[in-house]
């Protein structure tokens, strides 16, 4: 299908187009696609928080000066994260690993490369990124920042095996990526620092903030009070959450001194969570060092990032090496399993016993909450699916399919 050009003063780009990869991909067979962009831009830069999480965001945002949110900025990331060519055989995207359906992770315990290979961890959820105020990331806190973090998984000889050398030129040659750098940057240039700007700036608009317990709380008077959309089951799992079961006393970012905004669900530093000993796995899976890999620190043995909890109904498998399939396993390890670790969080050190000893009653009770944290709005929301049509059959028969302007 060819490209359609509207010579307008501000060189306006209406397109419908359809490819084959470029000549850089080679290992896959060839795919038509069509790129499908509303005609003005989602309000990516505009997000509407509720107030018990504005009153805090602003306390974690880790958003720089440098690479604010903005809506051509983030549309331009999403046609990046969704494109397969990105890989260095045209197979993997980022979403390949981290689809919205699943609040952006996969449901492998291990996700696979561009060859089909397994790569060393789980795949990570990246909701709420953009609140994660320690500013490291992946399991092991390698990357310095998320500008950092969106590139390195391209150059990854086992996730997408992509050269970046390589891969600016052949961005520039594709039909719409000119328009979308020119409408993101002011120009049309492509670089390895506009890539990780835009793509950045994608994933930093992926916020969910829309769960039954963001409803509930809302109206709530404190997050101690019963919750009048919840049920008996979920309000007791969220006394216990917060109370008995001492899970907020990782699992929740806030401020000192607010009751009532519990916004973030996630561990601030990376931690050690006792599913394993200094010196044992379960005999399948192999030790891993986690950010003692990276830091060399025998302090940091056994830390690992910990994703939020939120969404967390559809992000399963669980842990750095997707070891427990469901959250009643989650639960259970906390509840019996905690194993001694010389670097072991001071939060998770019980008298007398492996774990929190609950009742099977109050684990379910538990579990029951921690489903209230699911955004179903966030798993179909159009703002952040896939842009690419891979079948024709999709296209209408004179579609406008995108527009981007360089106003």
């Amino acid at each position: 299908m060819p490209l359609r050009v509207n010579a307008m003063t501000n060189w306006t780009l209406s397109f419908v187009v359809t490819v084959t990869p470029t000549a850089a991909v080679t290992a896959a067979e060839p795919q038509s696609r069509a790129l499908n962009l509303p005609a003005a831009p989602f309000p990516y830069s505009q997000v509407k928080l509720p107030e018990h999480v504005a009153e805090v965001a602003t306390q974690y945002d880790n958003t720089t000066a440098e690479n604010p949110i903005t809506d051509h900025g983030a549309t331009l990331g999403r046609v990046l994260f969704y494109d397969s060519t990105l890989s260095a055989n045209g197979t993997t995207s980022c979403a390949s690993c981290h689809q919205q359906s699943r609040a952006f992770t996969d449901d492998r315990r291990v996700s696979l490369g561009f060859k089909g290979q397994p790569v060393d961890r789980n795949s990570m959820s990246l909701v709420n990124l953009r609140y994660y105020r320690n500013d490291r990331f992946f399991w092991d806190e390698r990357a310095e920042s998320l500008e950092q973090q969106v590139l390195m998984p391209i150059e990854n000889e086992i996730e997408m095996g992509h050269d970046l050398t390589q891969l600016v030129p052949q961005l520039a040659a594709e039909p719409w990526y000119p328009p979308l750098f020119q409408a993101a940057f002011g120009d049309p240039a492509v670089s390895r620092q506009r890539i990780a700007a835009a793509l950045a700036q994608f994933v930093r608009s992926i916020v969910s903030f829309d769960s039954r317990y963001d409803q509930g709380l809302a109206v709530a008077p404190s997050v101690e009070a019963p919750f009048a959309n919840f049920s008996d089951l979920e309000n007791r799992g969220k006394d216990l959450f917060f109370g008995a079961a001492r899970c907020a006393s990782c699992h929740v970012a806030s401020p000192a001194g607010i009751s009532k905004q519990f916004a973030f669900f996630y561990v601030e530093k990376a931690v050690v969570n006792g599913i394993d000993s200094d010196t044992h796995t379960p005999p399948d899976l192999p030790l891993d060092p986690g950010v003692a890999g990276v830091t060399g620190d025998r302090g940091d043995l056994g830390r690992f990032k910990s994703p939020s909890l939120r969404n967390v109904e559809v992000t399963g498998p669980y842990m750095h090496d997707g070891r427990f399939t469901t959250l009643e396993a989650v639960v259970e390890h906390y509840n019996w399993s905690i194993r001694p670790h010389v670097n072991l969080d001071q939060r998770l050190h019980l008298e007398d016993t492996s774990g929190l000893a609950m009742r099977q009653d109050d684990v379910d009770a538990v579990v029951a909450f921690m489903r209230t944290l699911t955004d179903d709005s966030l798993l179909s929301a159009p703002q952040y699916s896939d842009p690419f049509v891979h079948d024709e059959s999709e296209i209408a028969a004179d579609p406008v399919v995108t527009s981007a302007t360089g106003e």
